[in-house]
């Protein structure tokens, strides 16, 4: 399979560097379907007849898999390119949902688990890492920016998967016209099986365009002299062996643990929460099914939007300073959300939706702060070892939210009020994460690579 290899990819002279993103959000668009995972939360819930945390723990093990498989992985991402990672991630993506399937039409949580969670999330975890450092070579000038596009499509794919789940989801049950509808397990397992073979695809065509640049490129008019400019930001290399050794990489673990278990409790919800703020004393919802699908699909375009933008704002304001907006302010909105939330469906919204954009800010600005701390060496790989916080985040956000609500009640018959010690929680957690950004300092000289020349993969990958 030489024609996956890394050497295969390199770009010809006059390769226009603007064709590579629609690569990479070709990928990222199909794995962010992880967000929309609330769509049919209730409908697993009723097929299994299973309790809220039980069907969590799915998208749980997918996150935990992100992480661990970025982590372990991230090496070998960076030297074998980003076509042979895309590559795998699809068959690993496509292939969880086929067997996820089959736990379904069998009746078989376990195989859901193992299935959409365990090899799913390892095609998630290489599907996520796999563009973001070549994107970053490739815009040298404009780091955030360059990531922002890179992880858009992950906070993007439920904008698409949400409606298009709901209406598949309809298509597929013949009794989606009744009132308080609940999706059959047959529709769902149905459009497992329909999502396996139009992710396979679409993720196809993002691993045979994906192109690296040709050693020593750089782009029209960069003065690689201008880098330092802002605080933070070094010329030099940290292997990532010796940036897991140093503070401020588990300094910035906290800070993204903190800011992605607040954020995954609320998307892991979304569709059953604003219902159940808004319900009746009869019983029923303010907001139909139908309507808390196109909110899923809203905070999808929330985090999409605040992957690109805040990530952009960051190349002018410093990655310290953004974060210190997706915590600080952050940490209000939450606790607004909190106490007034139910007061209206607008302002429940409009809180929710800029909280999910700083969730998604964080994760696009990631990338780049480590880029601004350790150098571009071995970013995708370092990249890949922060990303076991969000295993972490993974397993706390959903299971302080759905732990909380189980000792309320029963989905369907939950309120506003049952979920105030959890968005609570949140509260301190974003606190923690604004202190521990606080600490961030530049990566002692100890930590540096020798300025020496370097030979074979290193080579290429410095040189890239």
């Amino acid at each position: 399979m030489s024609w996956l290899d890394r050497d295969r990819t390199i770009a010809p002279p006059g390769f226009n560097r603007w064709l590579i993103p629609p690569a990479a959000l070709a990928v990222h668009l199909c794995i962010g379907q992880a967000y929309a995972t609330s769509v049919y939360k209730t409908a697993l819930v009723a097929h299994f007849d299973a309790s809220l945390v039980q069907i969590g723990v799915i998208f749980s093990i997918a996150i935990v898999m992100l992480g661990l498989s970025a982590a372990i992985m991230g090496t070998w991402v960076d030297t074998n390119g980003p076509r042979k990672a895309m590559f795998v991630a699809a068959l690993f993506w496509s292939g969880g949902f086929l067997i996820g399937s089959l736990g379904i039409f069998s009746n078989q949580l376990w195989l859901v688990y193992v299935g959409y969670g365990f090899i799913g999330g390892i095609g998630l975890g290489i599907g996520y890492i796999s563009p973001v450092s070549t994107l970053i070579k490739w815009f040298p000038d404009r780091p955030g920016l360059a990531t922002g596009m890179a992880i858009m499509g992950f906070g993007g794919g439920a904008l698409i998967a949400s409606p298009v789940s709901t209406a598949l989801l309809s298509f597929y049950d013949p009794n989606s016209g009744s009132a308080n509808w609940v999706a059959s397990g047959d529709s769902v397992g149905k459009l497992f099986l329909t999502l396996a073979v139009i992710y396979l695809a679409y993720m196809m065509f993002g691993a045979f365009t994906i192109k690296v640049p040709a050693p020593g490129w750089t782009p029209a008019g960069f003065d690689p002299s201008r880098v330092k400019a802002q605080a933070l930001v070094t010329t030099n290399h940290v292997s990532a062996r010796n940036a897991i050794r140093t503070r401020q990489f588990w300094l910035l673990w906290v800070v993204l643990f903190c800011n992605v278990t607040a954020g995954i409790g609320i998307l892991e919800q979304a569709a059953p929460m604003i219902q159940d703020f808004f319900r009746q004393n009869d019983g029923n919802s303010l907001v139909s099914a139908v309507v808390a699908g196109g909110f899923v699909g809203l905070l999808s375009l929330a985090n999409m939007g605040g992957r690109f933008i805040w990530s952009a704002t960051s190349d002018k304001t410093g990655r310290k300073n953004i974060y210190m907006v997706y915590l600080g302010v952050g940490t209000v909105l939450y606790f607004l959300l909190a106490l007034f939330g139910p007061s209206t469906t607008a302002l429940y919204v409009v809180l929710a939706f800029i909280i999910i954009s700083f969730y998604g800010g964080g994760f696009a600005t990631a990338p780049a702060y480590l880029r601004d701390l350790f150098g571009t060496f071995q970013v995708g790989a370092i990249h890949g070892r922060l990303l076991t916080a969000w295993s972490a985040a993974g397993i706390a956000g959903p299971l302080i939210v759905n732990s909380f609500l189980d000792a309320q009640g029963a989905p369907g018959e939950l309120t506003a009020a049952a979920y105030q010690p959890a968005l609570l929680t949140m509260v301190g957690l974003l606190v923690v994460g604004f202190v521990a950004n606080l600490f961030v300092r530049p990566v002692h000289s100890d930590y540096h690579e020798p300025e020496k020349p370097l030979v074979g993969t290193a080579a290429r990958e410095a040189r890239a």
